[in-house]
């Protein structure tokens, strides 16, 4: 180069002569690049991107743990289906109502957050929301006053809102708004996760899987069915007492399923 400086042409010159092997080198990295597809993103994953943003961005997180004993939830599901006709409910569908219960008992949780008005939104009856994942990303149905309705009218709902949601036949009033939200990733396996808030709502409840664990009871070790849930809540308008409130409601209703027969 000029007055003596190291330009372009002298590091190609210098990597021909030391390194035959060069030359062939970028023409391998740029089909490397090149293979590959580009994917736009759809309507739905673009509305996802923009309100999960917008949840982490504005909505401080915080989240709590508990492990619920869930064997006279399963003997329980196990002998209503086998004993009601035409009934197959799913550990989901007894989390759903559960949760709407202990929203009733907590209202604090039982809200929205409207932040133009820096105002609370509290409800009287739970319209839960649960996350249905589609080929093309997630979306959430919403199950009303799920607190007055039976484990049968529940999963009979839950099921057709799913139906609607893959066939992409969802009316808005089926998926906008709702109270709460349950975020199930427990039939692939997932122990524990982290779920972000569904906005305008104040909480959402990420449930593991369920697995045998070794429990002492009374002296003795003994087996126990154990699933793991992470409630996140948004800490402007949810205080970390609260959250626990709800969790202590969830797990009376849960660990002690007949109450939701009552």
């Amino acid at each position: 180069g000029s007055r003596g400086r190291v330009c372009e042409a002298d590091v190609r010159d210098a990597a021909r002569r030391f390194n035959p092997e060069s030359d062939a080198a970028p023409n391998a990295s740029s089909a490397t690049a090149a293979d590959h597809e580009t994917i736009p993103l759809s309507a739905m994953r673009r509305a996802i991107a923009s309100r999960l943003q917008e949840s982490k961005r504005n909505a401080p997180h915080f989240r709590l743990t508990v492990d619920l004993k869930i064997d006279d939830l399963l003997r329980l599901r196990d002998e209503i289906n086998a004993t009601v006709a035409g009934v197959k409910l799913s550990v989901n569908d007894f989390i759903v109502k559960a949760c709407a219960m202990a929203l009733v008992k907590v209202p604090d949780v039982n809200i929205q957050y409207d932040e133009q008005a820096q105002s609370v939104l509290r409800y009287a009856s739970a319209d839960v929301s649960v996350a249905v994942a589609l080929p093309a990303g997630l979306i959430t149905p919403i199950v009303r006053g799920a607190d007055g309705r039976s484990l049968a009218e529940i999963s009979a709902e839950i099921a057709t809102l799913v139906t609607k949601a893959k066939a992409g036949t969802l009316q808005p009033d089926e998926f906008q708004g709702g109270t709460f939200t349950v975020s199930n990733l427990g039939m692939f396996g997932v122990r524990q996760f982290d779920a972000i808030i569904n906005p305008p709502q104040g909480a959402i409840l990420a449930v593991g899987t369920a697995t045998e664990r070794p429990e002492i009871a009374g002296g003795e070790l003994v087996s126990t069915t154990i699933m793991s849930v992470t409630l996140s809540c948004d800490h402007r308008v949810i205080d970390g007492a609260t959250g626990a409130r709800f969790l202590q409601q969830l797990r009376a209703y849960v660990e002690s399923p007949a109450l939701m027969l009552v």
